[in-house]
Order: C-alpha cells, then structure tokens, then sequence
C-alpha cells in the first residue's frame, strides 16, 4: 500500500492529496506531527518536512517533486502540458503558491490562528494576520486576472498550478479566511474545483478542537 505521511492543514500536503486523487492512485494516509519529530520520521526525510510519499518502497519528500513524478509515471489525466512553454508557466504558478503566496498569506493566517494554537506556541498575533489578510486581496487579484484571459490558472486545461492554488486556499477557507465575493472569476473557479471527486477527501477533514467554517464543505458557497 503506498503511504502518505503528511498533515491535514498543509497546503503542500494537500497539492499531493489532489494529484494522488486526481490519477486515482490509492494512498494510506499516515498523520506526521513534524514539530515533533520522531527518529523514523527524521529518517524518512532528514530535512524534517512533510509531505512524504511512500511508493514502490522509496520515500519520497518534497511536494512539487512529488506531484511532478506521479504525473510522469501515472500520465493519464495529464497534470503538466506537453508544451515547454506551458510547463514552464505551471512551474511558475506552483511556485507563485508555494512560496510567495505562502509566505505572505497562508504562513501568517494560518500560523498564527491555526499552528499556533496545535502546537501550543502561545496566542495568535493579531497584527500578523491582519499583515496575511491584507495580502491575500493582491493574490486574488492576480487570480482573478490570470481567469479573465484563461480557462486555468495557467491555460486552458486543468494542472498542477490549479491545485497548488486550491490546496492553499483550502486550508485558509477552513477557517473562513477568504473573501470569495472579491473576484467572481476566482470563485467560479474554486467552485469548479471543489467540486471535483479528488478533493472529496480534503473537504472531510476535521482537526480536533477547531472544526471546519460552515461553508467549508458546501459544493454551492
């Protein structure tokens, strides 16, 4: 059985949930509290992090790796366009999601008002969210403008930069933490999005003593 080692709040672990879905290959999925870190843990990926897939008896770390090579050895429904070009834009929204929006709005918003809490560092930052909330009207912007010319957020067909998108703005709207009525095109294509089977599982998460916004698991929000 192949394993995924990861949290369910993550954003990168989520992009790999969506693309093991998406090619209906079937996963274990194995709860990691990675700020505490066990030995087998630390063997499994040295650098500490999640996710970790574990599949034809290797372990694999890194999610946009991760999500890359399932796409190659599982081709069918293509994740990555054939086109240089165009793989060229996925790769520059996943990192679009992964580092820039990350640090400027999932970080702050959900570290504070989530990992904190888990992780009993203390109380949220109030300034620190309002920094994350502040930002995230930029990055729906840039969302709404890239779907007024496009399909997809990186073309006409679906791909990895759809999820890594989804898979952070996921995470935030389990805590009610996205204005959906700023960009209609953005929500229109969430709204696509989430209702695709591979989000399914995504959409039952339920982290103990913080429940999901109401809206969360609506198909029609």
């Amino acid at each position: 059985m192949n394993r995924l080692y990861h949290v369910a709040l993550s954003p990168f672990c989520r992009k790999v949930r969506l693309t093991l879905a998406e090619k209906r290959i079937e996963v274990e999925l194995v709860e990691e509290k990675y700020w505490d870190p066990s030995p087998d843990f630390l063997r499994r990926n040295p650098a500490g992090k999640v996710p970790i897939l574990k599949i034809d008896n290797r372990f694999l770390p890194e999610s946009q790796a991760i999500c890359e090579y399932i796409d190659e050895i599982h081709p069918t429904p293509a994740l990555m366009p054939r086109d240089r070009e165009a793989r060229y834009e996925v790769r520059r929204l996943c990192a679009w999601f992964d580092d820039k929006f990350n640090a400027e709005v999932t970080r702050k918003v959900m570290g504070e008002r989530v990992w904190k809490k888990i992780m009993k560092k203390g109380y949220p930052d109030s300034k620190t969210i309002k920094e994350g909330l502040s930002a995230i009207k930029y990055h729906l912007d840039y969302m709404g403008w890239l779907l007024d010319q496009r399909r997809w957020l990186a073309g006409d067909q679906m791909t990895l930069a759809d999820f890594a998108a989804a898979a952070h703005l996921s995470c935030l709207d389990y805590i009610s933490d996205v204005d959906w009525n700023r960009q209609a095109a953005v929500k229109d294509w969430y709204a696509k999005i989430k209702s695709r089977p591979a989000f399914r599982s995504l959409l039952q998460d339920q982290l103990p003593g913080l429940p999901p916004a109401p809206q969360y698991a609506e198909l029609d929000f």
